[in-house]
This record gives C-alpha cells, structure tokens and sequence, in this order.
C-alpha cells in the first residue's frame, strides 16, 4: 500500500480486504487500525465473516478494537443473529477483546449451547470475560450442560472457562462430576483437577477426553 492508502476509504478497503493475497489483506486491516475511521467498522466486521486466514482475521479482530466502542460494540452485538457461524464466533472474539460490559446480556444460553463448535468457545471464552460477578454462578450452571460436549480441544477449552470462573462453579462441577452420563463426569473431574494444577490437569483432562472419545469411537479432535 502506498502513503495515500494509509486511510483506505470504505471502498478502497472493501476491495484490498477482497484481495487474493493475504498479504494485501493483512496490510490493510493493520491500516485500518493505526488510522481508524468509522466508516471502516461496517467493512471489518463483513470481512471477518469470510476472512479463511487466521492471521488476517486476528489483524481485523485488531483493528475493531482501535475504533471507537461505541460504534463497534452496537455493530458487533448485531452479528451475533448471524446465520453463518464464522460471523458469530467472530464478533464473540472481538467482543473479548473490546471488554465493553454492553456486551453481557447479548450472551445468551443459545449462544452458549451453539451447535457450532467454534461459536460456543468463543461465547465461553467471552462470557468469563464480560461475566459479573453476580452472574458467574448462574453462567457456571450454564456451562457444565456443555460438559462432554465435542472433541478434545472443545472439552479443554470449556473446561479452562469452568476454571476461569473460580469457586462460582464449584458447586457446579461438583454436581456435574455425579452426573449417571459418564462422559459428563469424567469431563468434570478432569476439570476440577485443571483447576488444581492446570500443568498436570491439563493432560488429565486431555487423557480424559481421549479416552472417551475413544471408547464410543469419534474423532479425538474437533472436525
């Protein structure tokens, strides 16, 4: 990109985030980001729908997050109706990153239970982050309806939020380690041992997660 493209008109930046080469697309939403301007939002957020490559994505993620919240955050909530899931998991992200607590009462139980993999662990994820301190015991019962949910890196990933929550989910997870579903006790013993000692929990819960998944025969990682 040349000096006259350090602040891409929205136009100018719909066409270089549309560019084949992610190199280009990258070097755009850095642009976007060092000289925000808020009719870049509506791109970023549209580009975050369809950007394939992780990197990009996490430079648009960025991005968002130099622009002004209170044109984002509104922008961002809107997404989370989206039909397509890369969309959803993507505003979830973003939204973790803004830390705006408007944000909170958009983490709904669906959004949560999503049948989208990707989706829920970014609502995880999001959720402990934005979550209250009046509300981490109701979102720990939410969570542990999730448990033996996925393959390794869903379980690890839900797991690390129980832990996140602290002893809001004791209760929970001590509820949920009794559970007749043996699959969904397991999942909550081995993060009870995660939040003991995440080094050696870490590979509990992940020899857990293999060990079932084995049995019943599914895949050991997500697909």
């Amino acid at each position: 990109m040349t000096d006259q493209d350090d602040v891409p008109t929205s136009r100018r930046l719909t066409t270089l985030l549309g560019d084949p080469d992610p190199s280009v697309r990258l070097r755009a939403a850095l642009a976007a980001g060092t000289r925000p301007a808020s009719e870049q939002v509506d791109v970023l957020v549209r580009r975050c729908a369809v950007e394939p490559e992780f990197a990009v994505r996490d430079m648009l993620t960025w991005a968002l997050t130099r622009h002004d919240p209170q044109v984002t955050v509104d922008r961002l909530l809107a997404e989370l109706g989206s039909p397509v899931p890369q969309a959803r998991s993507q505003a979830l992200h973003t939204l973790s990153k803004t830390g705006d607590p408007r944000a909170w009462p958009a983490l709904t139980t669906g959004l949560l239970q999503d049948a989208d993999d990707e989706v829920a662990r970014a609502a995880w994820r999001t959720a402990v982050a934005l979550v209250p301190a009046s509300g981490a015991a109701a979102l720990a019962d939410t969570l542990v309806t999730q448990l033996g949910r996925g393959g390794r890196d869903t379980r690890l990933s839900l797991s690390r939020a129980l832990v996140a929550l602290g002893g809001a989910a004791k209760i929970a997870l001590r509820r949920a380690s009794e559970d007749p579903d043996e699959e969904v006790s397991a999942h909550a013993r081995a993060t009870v041992r995660l939040a003991l000692d995440p080094e050696d929990g870490r590979d509990a819960a992940v020899a857990e997660a293999t060990r079932v998944l084995a049995l019943r025969g599914a895949p050991l990682v997500d697909g």
